[in-house]
């Protein structure tokens, strides 16, 4: 449930982000679920190993080319998803930011439903 809850946020992220980031385009609510999930399946199998070869770089800038990295990520899914177009790679820096700030405050969130629930 949670991994449900978790996708549509970043669905509707994307399409939010697209409505005010100029560069970063989403058709609509069916591509953005399609893009959200080939972004978290990116996020989850190409990234550690990404991560991990680029490690002597992310501890050079203090984590900051983690950005990078993900705006990278972004930008590939992007090239080969219709429907889902950044147009420039600061586009894509701007948007990886907001889409952790995002995800930062959804794990909150259902950290603290489940204090709540019990």
């Amino acid at each position: 449930m949670k991994l449900l809850f978790r996708w549509l946020i970043g669905a509707v992220a994307m399409l939010l982000i697209a409505q005010y980031l100029p560069g970063f385009e989403v058709v609509n609510f069916y591509f953005a679920l399609i893009a959200a999930l080939v972004v978290g399946l990116l996020n989850a199998i190409v990234r550690p190993l990404i991560v991990l070869l680029t490690l002597p770089l992310t501890i050079l800038t203090l984590g900051l080319f983690t950005f990078v990295i993900n705006a990278g990520l972004l930008w590939f899914a992007a090239s080969f998803l219709e429907g889902f177009t950044i147009t420039n790679f600061w586009s894509a820096v701007l948007a990886a930011i907001i889409l952790w700030a995002v995800g930062v405050l959804t794990n909150e969130f259902i950290k603290q439903s489940k204090k709540d629930r019990s």
